[in-house]
């Protein structure tokens, strides 16, 4: 397998921070995570900053609207659309600017996989995106290559390395048949493993860069996204379910890399120190009984999930402790 874009000991960010202000929120996560630091999503801006529609910003030919109950497929590009390509631009110049003088050596950038993406945004008839064959083919191809004009876009203004973190916490609901319909009387027939696999191994194949697939549910499907191609799987290991132990040692034995969250994603009621956040990797390792170097070379410690509930306070915290950890896990410190 080629090397990693990232160095051992890196530590990144999931995607979202508080406020509104792209160019702060950029310095934060380059001067907290310099050695693979993430395009950072503020939400809190309203239409067209949230993980849809940011994500709807770069489909290519292909519009969306909101309409009350969300995002949904506009015969023309309007209003919503054109706020949303707007604000991942600014976001785009604030990262850039914040990067100079020395850009770093590695960039993340954050996008919905194929199955959150058509699972949130509705055709005209009211139904989802992922229910028609046709439209998901469109959207999948749709997100390929915009997410590929996204990647070549932040590689020149940034000169770094991009990485593409795919985020997919709608995909337990697809493959388990708990998405409603529009009705609400029903759910959307599930979509079978295989199926499930192959589209986003599409995107995956498609894409001009590594790939991360996170999913912060208590029970992410990891063999799923490792045999779809993924690079490296990100979860959060603090509300990580019993059954799962066999699927991330096989993981690990796979050579997967595991993005690991760790810090919480929001104000925590205690205090946090480098050890009690680093506890929860150390008793993973533990239980699936590998040495604990792994960590060193196979995992990469994040936030528990997306931070735009937090303080700013606890944001730089969090993140400096996430950075410590990383370095923590390839040069231990004395009494792990």
């Amino acid at each position: 397998m080629d090397a990693l874009p990232w160095s051992a000991g890196a530590a990144t960010g999931i995607g979202s921070l508080p406020g509104t202000d792209p160019l702060e929120a950029a310095r934060i996560v380059l001067g907290e995570l310099p050695d693979l630091p993430h395009l950072p999503e503020l939400p809190a801006r309203g239409v067209g900053a949230d993980m849809i529609g940011r994500t709807a910003a770069l489909l290519v030919d292909l519009p969306v609207e909101v309409v009350p109950s969300g995002w949904r497929t506009a015969a023309h590009p309007g209003r919503d659309h054109r706020r949303a390509v707007d604000l991942l631009r600014r976001d785009l110049d604030a990262f850039e600017e914040a990067a100079e003088p020395v850009p770093p050596p590695v960039v993340k950038v954050q996008a919905a996989g194929p199955w959150t993406l058509t699972a949130s945004v509705e055709l005209l008839r009211g139904h989802r995106v992922l229910t028609d064959r046709g439209a998901l083919r469109e959207f999948t191809q749709s997100l390929v290559e915009g997410l590929n004009r996204h990647v070549a876009e932040v590689a020149k203004r940034t000169g770094a390395k991009v990485v593409v973190q795919l985020d997919e916490p709608a995909l337990p609901a697809v493959l388990k048949g708990l998405l409603p319909t529009p009705s609400k009387l029903g759910t959307v027939a599930a979509v079978p493993e295989p199926d499930a696999r192959a589209v986003l191994q599409t995107v995956v194949d498609g894409l001009d860069a590594d790939v991360i697939v996170h999913c912060c549910a208590p029970k992410p499907p990891v063999t799923l996204l490792r045999q779809a191609g993924a690079r490296a799987v990100s979860f959060d290991v603090t509300i990580l379910d019993d059954t799962m132990w066999d699927e991330i040692g096989e993981a690990w034995e796979e050579k997967t890399q595991l993005l690991l969250g760790l810090a919480p994603s929001t104000d925590p009621a205690t205090p946090q120190t480098l050890k009690s956040l680093a506890q929860p990797a150390l008793d993973l390792v533990d239980r699936l009984g590998f040495p604990r170097s792994i960590l060193g070379t196979h995992a990469v410690p994040t936030p528990t999930c997306g931070m735009a509930g937090a303080s700013a306070k606890w944001v730089r915290r969090a993140l400096a402790l996430t950075r410590d950890v990383g370095k923590a896990f390839v040069e231990p410190p004395e009494g792990w």
